[in-house]
């Protein structure tokens, strides 16, 4: 089974996957023997800012919602060590940078300002004039 080449981010953005740098390393923690002697966690590396991929508009959406992600070389840097297998932390950490981007790329609908209709406003009306009537019965009993 072969990956696809290309990651699908949304229907107008694709990546290359010769963009990405991946760098494997030991992980840290504890562990047994196997986790001192294996290389199993995995470093995904994309630069942002020489990327030909993007456009610049999404290019400043990224740079803007990702900037305590992103380094002074203009690199996106995400880690995944959760697996004892390298081929799974691999996969596990570009379905991250894959989610990170889609959501780093989504636009809120601006909010549309809305009036309360007039029957709201009246049974607003209503309930403070019962509330109203409800404390003014509370008072001091006259004594005559």
């Amino acid at each position: 089974m072969s990956e696809p080449t290309v990651l699908t981010i949304t229907d107008d953005l694709f990546i290359p996957r010769a963009e990405l740098t991946y760098r494997a390393s030991r992980s840290g923690g504890p562990g047994g023997q196997h986790v001192n002697t294996s290389s199993t966690r995995v470093e995904l590396v994309w630069n942002v800012a020489s990327s030909p991929s993007l456009t610049e508009a999404q290019r400043g959406l990224i740079q803007e919602k990702l900037a305590n992600r992103i380094n002074a070389e203009g690199e996106l840097q995400l880690v995944g060590g959760e697996s004892r297998s390298q081929f799974q932390n691999k996969e596990g950490v570009t379905d991250r940078f894959v989610e990170l981007l889609r959501e780093a790329l989504h636009v809120p609908k601006p909010r549309r300002k809305t009036r309360p209709s007039r029957a709201s406003k009246e049974e607003r009306l209503q309930s403070k004039k019962r509330r109203s009537e409800t404390k003014k019965m509370r008072g001091p009993v006259g004594l005559e």
